[in-house]
């Protein structure tokens, strides 16, 4: 069939190009055909007429063919066929969509064509001189259009859908309209015809096989019998021709509620409890009339309609409009009442007129509430007490009883007592059973002027069961308080003060606070009445004025003044007291500014500032601290025992800084001394008195009571101990270290006596050391190395 539409096609465009072949006629300007003419003819003229053969080409889309397409053929009556002419082709798709054959004008196309991508093509085309390439011809202009063939198939550019309609619509109702598009030209065929029909949704919908729109076609349907559905529709071209292309697509079509089923409460009675305990507007419970509707449709409104606790009890809807909500609407008393019984209805909110016939759309339920009772605490009299007291009550004065009882049947006794935490100072005091409350410490109102306690009532037989209330105290002022003078009890004036000058303005205090306010009374003391120097002027405002009553007044004939003033207040009992004021003869300019005061200076000097003063002061102090320091650093400068490290702690016990002067130097340190202690206190006096020594014979410091005491020579050593240690205890320069002591003389007592060598030189005999063999053995091993050994002992070597 493509075969034949494409012959068809050819034969088409043949036609015109033959039809509109043009022939080149030359016209000749005729002139004189003589040679010697030549020179200076006119050149002959020729209008040669469009010879192109042209028109409009068509071709069909989507060719498949492995051979490129002819579409048309260019020629010119120019050309003798002897291929002098090139054809040249450009414009749209030349070269890329289009070729042309540049000697005989055959035009091909050498790409797939698609109308729906371009419709249309305009080319231009020109005979040139193959040699010159010269124009042989003006350039022209023709089209190539695309001719369209069924290659789209309808498409739902908007699929899939979403729709709703209202349950129980009429046969017929608009549920949605549906639009196809399909590419191909509609101007040529039934390509683009589409006709729409359905696939999936029979019996419920349908749709316009024109129009697409789809509609109702079952009545009463019930969104709450089923609530979705699913349609397919098609939309085929072609006129729904066999042959034609076709496309589908999904609308979800949800069916939305209206009010067509009255709401109906699931019991007929509800059986609900609460505490008696429980405050006002606590939930009880809740009740739902259901509803087969939902949305706005299923809302409800719920009323208490009829019972005895409709003025106890309150309903209310919860805020997503299904639920009623039963609240406590006044205080529960067991005791009083112990049930309720409430009749309820719930109703729709919004109602559809067109269904009215299917109402009533409310229904009613009873709701019985019982009351459970609970211990409760006490309950007082009243909310809060307030009571007023005058700050003079006596101790033991009854501000209140409060009273409160069990509201419970058992009736328990009651205890009371205060909240310590609201009286920390302890002023009130409350009967265990009686409730009455009394003070029991004096009240000052200047001190506290309110008293905010908490009084606890407890069940005797319930301990956890306590109520409180708030006591509110007012302590009533009393005129308790004298007023005292304010500011500076301290003024001057000046030595060229005029008689009649003000010196100073007196204002009074008072920590009562009369009703009618304050009013205070200036006088001088009975003692000053008749002072000669000041007087006293009661400005009738609280306040009074110092004034002179002489002048002349100088530094060097008085400089302090004492004025007694008295002060007293209006109220009763009348509170009086007196106040001296001092005030100093001081030196004044000419302005009356203070210069110098004899008893104390109220302006520096002039020639010396105030950084001045500091700095002298500061240096002051950094002199005494460096005299200080000296003082210290040298009362602590003290050489310590053993520092020269040369010194032979066993037998160099004393150093001198010169050289002795031998045998012949009887002034030196008796070195008997060291033998001997007991020798040592005869040779005091002979100290040499040009040096003195670093170190003295540690024997001289002992004290001598203790080395001439009788009494055994182990209280010498030990005297000696106690004297070294009491000395080491009072010098704050002893070191704080351990320190090797070496003593010159051994102590008394020994069955040895001295061993020392140092007195050995004054005798010439030699020493028998026969006795060390009765010395016991402790002393074998020197017996052995000085003695003879005993005749029964064997020899060692």
């Amino acid at each position: 069939m493509r075969d034949q539409l494409h012959l068809g096609v050819v034969a088409r465009t043949l036609l015109p190009l033959v039809l509109c072949t043009l022939t080149l006629l030359p016209h000749s300007i005729l002139g004189n055909p003589s040679e010697r003419d030549n020179v200076g003819s006119t050149a002959l003229l020729q209008r040669v007429k469009r010879g192109w053969v042209w028109n409009q080409f068509f071709v069909l889309e989507e060719y498949t063919g492995l051979e490129p397409l002819y579409i048309g053929k260019l020629h010119s009556d120019m050309d003798k066929g002897d291929g002098s002419i090139k054809y040249i082709l450009s414009g749209e798709g030349a070269g890329t969509t289009f070729t042309i054959d540049d000697s005989t004008g055959d035009i091909h196309a050498i790409q797939r064509l698609d109308r729906e991508v371009k419709s249309q093509y305009a080319l231009r085309a020109q005979a040139r001189n193959r040699l010159t390439d010269r124009p042989l011809e003006p350039e022209s202009e023709f089209i190539v259009k695309i001719q369209d063939i069924n290659d789209n198939e309808p498409k739902f550019l908007d699929g899939p859908y979403v729709a709703s309609v209202p349950e129980m619509s009429n046969i017929g109702t608009s549920v949605i309209q549906l639009t196809a598009t399909d590419a191909d030209d509609p101007t040529y065929g039934n390509s683009a015809r589409v006709v729409y029909s359905i696939l999936e949704g029979q019996p419920y919908f349908s749709v316009d096989a024109k129009t697409g729109v789809v509609r109702v076609s079952l009545a009463d349907m019930d969104r709450e019998t089923r609530e979705n559905y699913t349609v397919v529709i098609q939309a085929k071209d072609m006129g729904g021709q066999l042959g034609g292309l076709a496309g589908t697509t999904t609308v979800n079509i949800t069916l939305s509620d209206v009010n067509d089923n009255p709401p109906m409460f699931d019991q007929r009675l509800y059986q609900m409890s609460i505490p008696e305990s429980a405050p006002v507007g606590s939930v009880v419970g809740r009740i739902w009339a259901k509803d087969r509707d939902i949305g706005v449709s299923a809302e409800m409104k719920y009323s208490i309609i009829d019972g005895d606790g409709r003025d106890t009890f309150d309903i209310s809807t919860d805020p997503t409009n299904l639920f009623g909500i039963i609240t406590v609407k006044k205080p529960l008393n067991f005791e009083v009442k112990p049930s309720y019984t409430l009749k309820i209805e719930g109703a729709n909110t919004h109602l559809d007129p067109a269904y009215r016939h299917r109402g009533p759309f409310k229904d009613v339920t009873i709701v019985h509430v019982s009351v459970e009772d609970v211990d409760e605490p006490p309950l007082f009299d009243l909310h809060a007490y307030y009571v007023e007291l005058p700050e003079d009550a006596d101790i033991g004065t009854l501000l209140k009883t409060v009273s409160a009882r069990d509201p419970d049947a058992a009736n328990n006794t009651v205890r009371y007592s205060i909240e310590r935490s609201t009286d920390p100072d302890k002023y009130f005091y409350i009967e265990i059973t009686s409730g009455s409350l009394m003070t029991v410490r004096s009240l000052d109102r200047e001190e506290v002027s309110w008293h905010n306690i908490t009084v606890l009532a407890m069940e005797m037989n319930n301990p956890t069961q306590i109520a409180s209330v708030s006591v509110n105290v007012k302590i009533l002022d009393v005129n308790d308080n004298p007023p005292l003078l304010t500011h500076y009890l301290e003024a001057y004036v000046c030595e060229n003060a005029k008689a009649g000058q003000l010196i100073q303005t007196v204002t009074a205090v008072d920590p009562d606070e009369p009703l009618s306010g304050h009013h205070f009374y200036y006088s001088l003391a009975p003692e000053a009445a008749n002072n000669p120097n000041f007087t006293l002027r009661d400005n009738q405002d609280n306040t009074a004025w110092i004034l002179t009553r002489r002048f002349g007044w100088s530094q060097q004939d008085q400089t302090v003044f004492y004025l007694p003033i008295f002060v007293s207040d209006s109220e009763q009992p009348v509170q009086t007291s007196t106040s001296t004021l001092t005030i100093r003869v001081c030196s004044c300019d000419q302005e009356g500014n203070v210069m110098s005061c004899n008893a104390e200076a109220y302006s520096l000097p002039t020639s010396l500032s105030r950084g001045a003063l500091i700095a002298i002061l500061a240096c002051i102090f950094v002199l005494l601290v460096m005299i200080l320091l000296m003082l210290s650093l040298r009362t602590h400068r003290k050489k310590p025992y053993l520092c020269d490290e040369e010194e032979n702690v066993h037998e160099n016990i004393v150093r001198y800084d010169d050289e002795g002067g031998g045998e012949e130097d009887t002034e030196a340190f008796d070195i008997a001394a060291m033998w001997n202690p007991r020798e040592a206190h005869h040779h005091l006096g002979k100290m040499r008195q040009d040096m003195l020594p670093e170190i003295e014979s540690l024997s001289r410091y002992v004290p001598q009571a203790c080395v001439m005491g009788g009494g055994g020579g182990d209280s010498n050593v030990h005297g000696y101990v106690l004297a070294k240690l009491l000395e080491a205890d009072v010098d704050p320069c002893a070191p704080p270290y351990d320190s090797l002591q070496t003593y010159a003389y051994e102590g008394e007592g020994s069955v040895a006596e001295s061993l020392s060598s140092l007195q050995s030189g004054n005798s010439n005999t030699d020493h028998e050391y026969d006795y060390l063999n009765d010395w016991g053995p402790r002393f074998k091993k020197l017996a052995e190395m000085y003695g003879v050994l005993d005749t029964n002992t064997p020899p060692m070597w």
